[in-house]
């Protein structure tokens, strides 16, 4: 049985992240900024049903919730722990092996690039709730997706882009561009 183990507030104050007692997924991050992109995802999907909610995301052992502004988190957090409790965690849809690039088809820089993602920006983000989505790298340009609680976070839109420039540019190359594709 799913249940929520912690509430964390995150950056963002019209977000919450509810870390979870199971994983839901082991690598894929999911990401839904409406109830229509949640169609095909059952956890997604019956977590719009809550009034109010307005963006779903999960990943690992956690779901981070993005509410409307005029909705109080009392109206959500209630309808939202008896759903996970009685969520059948098997209807969750299978991770797509596919989205995981091999090295053959990544460019030594964007590779390099990934494994400080993923060592040192990706895990602070889940920490407050949120993820990071690559979509793609032309020349020494990187476009990103913020996702979850970072995704309508006003310290994410700049000054976490920033910071990740910085750290690209010391740790990869100086001439990587770090830009919102959002």
């Amino acid at each position: 049985m799913l249940l929520v183990q912690d509430v964390d507030l995150t950056p963002n104050p019209q977000a919450l992240k509810f870390v979870i007692n199971e994983k839901l997924l082991v690598k894929e991050t999911r990401n839904f900024k409406t109830k229509e992109e949640a169609q095909n995802d059952p956890l997604a999907k019956g977590i719009f049903e809550i009034a109010g909610v307005v963006s779903v995301f999960y990943m690992d052992k956690f779901i981070t919730i993005e509410k409307e502004a005029k909705v109080a988190w009392g109206q959500i957090q209630r309808p939202f722990v008896e759903f996970i409790k009685n969520f059948d965690k098997s209807l969750i849809p299978a991770e797509n092996v596919s989205t995981i690039v091999n090295s053959e088809e990544e460019t030594a820089l964007l590779k390099k690039v990934n494994e400080i993602l993923d060592q040192r920006v990706r895990p602070a983000l889940a920490g407050d709730g949120g993820g990071l989505e690559v979509t793609g790298m032309e020349g020494y340009t990187l476009k990103i997706k913020y996702q979850g609680a970072c995704g309508s976070c006003p310290s994410s839109i700049r000054g976490t882009l920033v910071a990740i420039e910085n750290l690209l540019r010391r740790e990869v190359n100086p001439s990587i561009e770090v830009v919102s594709a959002d």
